[in-house]
């Protein structure tokens, strides 16, 4: 007879569930900053990928060059996506590894996805 109690692994399966919808939850409180333009530009972006954010120097603002300013926006906004992406990544990285001894669940290899 196994030891393999089926009843248990659903709690548990549950458990984390739960934890990983609170870590989602969370993410909304992370918060990125990223420039362009040498700071012309600022942009601020939560774990979840929401913009937050966008503030910009008034010498970026001229009339004659609308193009320069919507290409600092978009510099500006693609790279607070990208880095709140990465936080979000690390956020539920650390979760996972929290949520069991060692890191993981037992016979389950994460890695190929990135944990």
């Amino acid at each position: 007879m196994s030891d393999f109690d089926m009843g248990n692994m659903f709690g548990k399966i549950q458990e984390m569930q739960s934890k990983m919808q609170e870590a989602q939850e969370k993410l909304k409180d992370v918060v990125v900053e990223a420039e362009a333009g040498g700071g012309m530009v600022k942009v601020k972006a939560n774990g979840k990928r929401q913009l937050i954010s966008v503030t910009m120097d008034e010498d970026v603002i001229d009339p004659d060059d609308k193009e320069m300013l919507e290409d600092l926006i978009v510099a500006g906004v693609n790279k607070a996506l990208e880095k709140a992406e990465e936080e979000g990544q690390k956020q539920m990285q650390d979760m996972y590894k929290g949520m069991m001894p060692g890191g993981g669940i037992p016979g389950m290899d994460l890695s190929k996805f990135g944990l």
